[in-house]
């Protein structure tokens, strides 16, 4: 596991000629009890000035920290794609200016901060944004003039004004002692530096998981048959074969009649049945202890008697039967009135 961190920017003084001057990402990883086994290398260019320093130090016991440090933003003029590809690769990008060099930081906001917006874009890569140093001469009003002087040192309302910009966290690190760095800046990073963590861990068990899934065993491919023309059949008549199971009175096998015996409507069990756990009741599909609803018992006690077979109602258009239909009986005058209804609605699907 590992953390890469870039950072861009001169903390320092641009009027100060002490080279010994402290550094910021020196400072904390000197500083910080997590870390150990710090190393760096410089890199220098053609002409002999430093481009870049290269920290590498063990962090939280068994975690990588690479830190790139940029002081000089020349590597955006020289080395555009070199820059783009550090900033894309980084898990988290630090900024760092001297409140005291007003030049540098405009420059910064000009020129340099729309590139790292512009690279950045679409991403979730936090950027700390570190002002440096205690102002020497102190903005004496907020007005116009006196915030334009390039000569002042940079408000506290500029650099937050960047963070804004960049979607960016905002620290004030007045001088580089135990607290600020510690404390300040190193509480701060290395929250960032446990999400970016256990954001990988996260990332890394789902691709274990789809690795899991890739190297199961897969079941033989087994030869497919030989594709069949796809024939066009006709438009199924199920529904009107159904609905006419009652108009033709096709193999009926239950008939419902009132007490004067006026009238017949014929059905089909099998299809009461599928619709209604009265009629299930009714035929003895179910018996009373299977129906768990007392008001189904009730309705159909109240609405149908089931006739003994010794009383033959009168057969409607002398169809003939090889066994004769369960005849029932509809107490309920309303009911039967209305049951020719009910059974074309069940006929109808």
């Amino acid at each position: 596991r590992s953390v890469n961190i870039v950072a861009f920017g001169n903390e320092r003084d641009g009027f100060s000629e002490d080279n010994h001057q402290a550094c910021l990402i020196w400072s904390y990883l000197g500083r910080s009890a997590l870390i150990s086994h710090i190393n760096s290398s410089l890199s220098v260019s053609r002409v002999g000035n430093p481009v870049f320093t290269k920290y590498q130090a063990c962090v939280f016991g068994n975690v990588t920290l690479v830190v790139h440090d940029f002081p000089l933003w020349d590597v955006f003029d020289s080395d555009w794609y070199t820059s783009r590809s550090l900033i894309r690769g980084a898990d988290i990008v630090v900024i760092k200016y001297s409140v005291n060099d007003k030049t540098s930081f405009q420059e910064l906001k000009d020129t340099y901060a729309p590139m790292i917006k512009k690279t950045l874009n679409h991403s979730s890569v936090p950027v700390i944004i570190s002002a440096v140093g205690a102002r020497k001469n102190g903005v004496p009003c907020s007005c116009p003039l006196c915030t334009l002087d390039r000569r002042s040192c940079v408000t506290t309302s500029e650099g937050v004004q960047l963070a804004k910009d960049l979607g960016a966290t905002y620290l004030e690190l007045h001088t580089l002692n135990d607290f600020y760095i510690q404390k300040y800046f190193g509480g701060v990073l290395e929250y960032f530096m446990i999400q970016c963590l256990n954001q990988k861990s996260s990332e890394k068990m789902k691709k274990r998981r789809k690795t899991q899934k890739c190297d199961q065993v897969q079941p033989p491919q087994l030869e497919q048959p030989e594709k069949m023309p796809i024939l066009k059949g006709e438009p199924s008549h199920y529904d009107t074969d159904l609905h006419n199971l009652l108009c033709c009175c096709q193999c009926a096998d239950v008939a419902f009649y009132p007490e004067d015996l006026s009238t017949v409507v014929e059905a089909h069990k099998v299809i009461l049945c599928a619709v209604s756990h009265l009629f299930m009741l009714l035929f003895k599909v179910k018996s009373p202890a299977d129906i768990h609803d007392a008001s189904i018992l009730c309705t159909a006690q109240s609405l149908f008697t089931v006739e003994m077979e010794d009383i033959v109602p009168p057969l409607p258009c002398g169809i003939p039967r090889s066994v004769p239909p369960v005849r029932v009986l509809v107490k309920d005058s309303v009911f039967c009135s209305c049951l020719l209804d009910i059974l074309h609605f069940i006929y109808s699907g």
